[in-house]
């Protein structure tokens, strides 16, 4: 059976039920899987979105040992992003209108790339998570 290789970021979230439909209605992401804890529904165990064929894990921050043993920290905790996301999509005006619509912050409107083919433009989640989506796809042939 052939292996699918991939590179899959996972994210932390204060209220991951929250950032679970921010991304969906903002990003366009879809639910592949959420396991919520049986006890409190809040808590967010694992959860898988996807985009095109492509995936983000998130899971609800909380304390305990895979938090301590990570060093795992919200934005807010870090005080600032340790990394964003790039997401590859056809139409980074429309999809950056979708986005804004939705409440998303804006930080950098849909622009052509200085020095690289495509178009992109950067948002920041209501976590403070930054994610940068655009038309470079840096698996296309030539690119």
């Amino acid at each position: 059976m052939p292996m699918h290789h991939a590179i899959i970021p996972c994210l932390r979230y204060r209220d991951a039920q929250a950032a679970i439909g921010f991304l969906c209605n903002a990003f366009g992401f879809e639910r592949q899987t959420v396991y919520a804890d049986e006890k409190d529904t809040s808590i967010v165990h694992h959860a898988q979105l996807l985009l095109r064929g492509q995936m983000v894990m998130l899971g609800s921050d909380r304390p305990g040992g895979v938090k301590d043993l990570y060093r795992w920290k919200t934005v807010d905790e870090a005080g600032g992003i340790t990394m964003c996301v790039y997401v590859v999509v056809d139409d980074p005006d429309a999809h950056c209108a979708q986005a804004s619509a939705a409440g998303a912050q804006i930080l950098t409107a849909p622009h052509d790339n200085d020095g690289y083919p495509g178009r992109g433009y950067d948002a920041r989640d209501p976590e403070g998570n930054v994610w940068s989506f655009g038309s470079y796809d840096p698996f296309a042939e030539g690119a």
